[in-house]
């Protein structure tokens, strides 16, 4: 018999935030651009969806899984495509510095 102490977690319990998101059930046209949106309209768009994200009960997770899944496209916990590329390369940034601190510190 299988021991339950050693089979992994449910998978569905890292997604349950989802089911809080005060943008479920909502247009995703909202958090996603169409092709070759620019200017004014996307920031609308952009400005329309990070006010949905504003009262969200759950931006944190929201936000903490499009960094950690790189999420290439959309407005996720508030935060468009370029905040989102600016958090990903210093997070980089950050882990390559203590790697090479690291190093250093071994030798």
């Amino acid at each position: 018999m299988t021991s339950r102490r050693v089979l992994p977690r449910p998978v569905a319990a890292d997604w349950a935030w989802q089911l809080r998101a005060a943008c479920r059930g909502g247009p995703e046209a909202v958090f996603f651009h169409p092709d070759l949106e620019r200017g004014s309209a996307r920031q609308d768009r952009d400005e329309r969806a990070k006010a949905v994200c504003a009262r969200c009960p759950v931006i944190v997770e929201c936000r903490r899984h499009a960094i950690i899944a790189e999420e290439p496209y959309g407005v996720w916990g508030g935060q468009d495509e370029h905040e989102r590329r600016l958090v990903i390369a210093r997070r980089r940034r950050d882990n390559r510095r203590r790697g090479r601190a690291r190093v250093r510190s071994e030798v």
